[in-house]
């Protein structure tokens, strides 16, 4: 317990302050994987995306569902943590004390399928309201979306408990396989790489601890590059999960049917939507989660008790 709180407190530190400083990113990459080709198109690229957010919404529109990402942002984060942790504690060979590369991904493999749980109703409600702005503007005429029709503005626990009502604790589990599906391919890519990137650079005082730039660097590529080889998974898990369509917009009965109606209507690059706004904002999110290990917050607040 004694090196795990430290641990959960500095993950948590990262994540709120992660979140705060890229989430504006992370809404205009969710508005541009949901905009479909041959649709109603209401932006031409990032930067036309972003500009039209905050003219239309304002500041605080830039950050609509934060809310709900700095609230779960902790317990997601607690959980990846103590996950992998205990995956590579109970795939390290006993006498050697090493873990073969096959392991490693297997231990970000678990970590991954273990944040699920809270990852998916997170970015199930965050999507939502991260789109709110451009579905606004591309809403199906025949208004069959009860939620979609709602005049006042939509808010997380307003959402919540429609959910809960009409579909029970099922509904915020909408696209949990595409959720489980990015997360562990992401997990098992990023523990490893980041693993191997922070060992090969310069040791602090010739110990075992990498410099900071090391550690930040590492963190900042294997983020970066994870993060973008899942992007296809990403852009399948925000298309299943969004609630309200616009018009002309494409349904999909499940993982299998949106990877192949999105390559049929949309072409190899619509997988890709997003990804430059996915890098923008997973790299720096790590790059900064390196920053507090680094500075080591988590143990100074826990010596002071």
């Amino acid at each position: 317990m004694g090196r795990l709180l430290p641990k959960l407190i500095n993950g948590s530190i990262a994540g709120l302050v992660g979140v705060t400083c890229v989430f504006p990113i992370d809404l205009v990459k969710t508005r541009l994987q949901n905009q479909r080709d041959g649709a109603v198109k209401v932006y031409n690229n990032m930067f036309d995306c972003a500009v039209k957010t905050f003219r239309n919404e304002g500041f605080f529109g830039m950050y609509r569902g934060s809310g709900v990402n700095l609230l779960l942002i902790t317990p997601e984060k607690i959980i990846k943590l103590v996950g992998n942790d205990f995956f590579r504690h109970h795939l390290t060979n006993k006498q050697t004390g090493k873990l073969t590369f096959g392991r490693e991904v297997l231990a970000g493999a678990g970590a991954g399928s273990c944040q699920v749980v809270i990852t998916t109703p997170m970015e199930l409600l965050k999507i939502q309201l991260q789109d709110a702005g451009r579905s606004k503007a591309t809403l199906a005429s025949d208004g069959s979306s009860a939620i979609a029709t709602q005049t006042r503005p939509l808010t997380a626990t307003a959402l919540t408990m429609q959910l809960l009502k009409e579909k029970g604790i099922v509904g915020l589990y909408k696209g949990s396989c595409a959720t489980l599906l990015r997360d562990i391919t992401f997990s098992a890519i990023y523990f490893p790489l980041f693993a191997h990137l922070n060992a090969l650079g310069k040791r602090r005082n010739s110990g075992d601890t990498a410099v900071f730039y090391v550690t930040l660097g590492a963190g900042i590529v294997a983020g970066g590059t994870s993060s973008f080889l899942v992007t296809p998974l990403d852009v399948v898990k925000t298309r299943l999960q969004l609630i309200n369509h616009g018009k002309g917009e494409d349904r999909y009965k499940g993982i299998a049917d949106c990877f192949v109606k999105l390559f049929k209507s949309e072409g190899v690059f619509a997988f890709y939507k997003g990804g430059f706004c996915r890098v923008m904002v997973v790299a720096p999110l790590f790059g900064i989660a390196q920053v507090v290990y680094y500075l080591g917050i988590g143990e100074k607040v826990v010596s002071y008790f």
